[in-house]
């Protein structure tokens, strides 16, 4: 059994979700539905079932993921030249790598496509900028503008935090944590600064977002914090009340360079929003 016909096969057994109603419908035996998804889990380095020796099947959530990738893949059109491997030059925000591109993507990426990744990261304007330069073939940013011809994959929220025990915040000049320049969420913290309040007071700067939740926690600065990073060691700061910038909603999205639209990349494109599925934007 080929790689893209053991995929199917995958697929097929997920639909059925019942290892004999897939020997009845595929005419092999129970012993080879087993071992071929076992091959698949040993191909993969996941677990992608509970127990594939039980007669009603359940997927994990490594299993789950798989199932939405290989419906992508089936469901792209066929590459006109399969046997040529592609390199496509992805950016992405540093912190973007070990949320998008987990191992059983990069493993399925390896192991059912033609796709080789060549990936750079930075800030999400640097992204954009490099992209339009021609640097990349496919970038992950985020912006506060609505992607016009863009495949948005989230909306994100930010919100200005402090630590939930410090005094950080009670300051008459807020210590402020941000992002670096040409980063679209300190971008907005700038546009949207009031002429009448006082300047901001920028103690930290970091491209690393564990860092500025770090500099939270420990009573180090107020700073702006994606929603879901948010925990029981930091508060909520309502930006009016405390002289803040009010920040508006921002996504995460897939750009494609303007003069390459390959097969390669739509495929790629659909795999990665696939993968994200059910992620929930964490």
């Amino acid at each position: 059994m080929d790689k893209i016909a053991l995929l199917r096969f995958f697929k097929t057994v997920t639909d059925l979700k019942n290892i004999d109603k897939a020997v009845e419908l595929l005419s092999i035996s129970k012993h080879d539905v087993v071992d071929s998804l076992k091959k698949l889990e040993s191909n993969l380095g996941h677990k992608l079932f509970d127990n594939c020796e039980n007669n009603e099947l359940t997927l994990t959530a490594k299993g789950n993921t798989l199932r939405n990738l290989a419906i992508a893949l089936l469901d792209s059109a066929p590459l006109s030249d399969t046997n040529r491997r592609t390199t496509i030059r992805l950016g992405m925000p540093t912190d973007y790598v070990s949320r998008y591109l987990d191992s059983l993507l990069m493993e399925f990426i390896r192991e059912f496509t033609q796709i080789n990744l060549s990936i750079d990261t930075d800030v999400s304007g640097n992204l954009l900028k490099r992209l339009h330069q021609g640097a990349f073939d496919m970038v992950i940013a985020t912006h506060w503008q609505e992607p016009a011809e863009a495949c948005k994959l989230f909306d994100r929220r930010f919100l200005w935090v402090a630590s939930a025990s410090g005094r950080a915040h009670l300051n008459s000049s807020l210590p402020i944590a941000l992002y670096p320049e040409n980063c679209p969420i300190r971008a907005q913290v700038f546009a949207n600064h009031k002429l009448d309040k006082p300047p901001l007071n920028i103690v930290l700067t970091t491209p690393s977002p564990q860092a500025l939740c770090e500099a939270v926690e420990n009573d180090i600065a107020v700073a702006p914090i994606a929603e879901f990073r948010i925990n029981d060691k930091m508060q909520v700061l309502p930006a009016a009340e405390f002289g803040l910038p009010e920040l508006p909603l921002f996504n995460e999205s897939i750009y494609l360079s303007d003069n390459n639209d390959s097969e390669q990349l739509q495929q790629l494109k659909k795999i990665i929003k696939a993968s994200t599925e059910g992620f929930g934007g964490k």
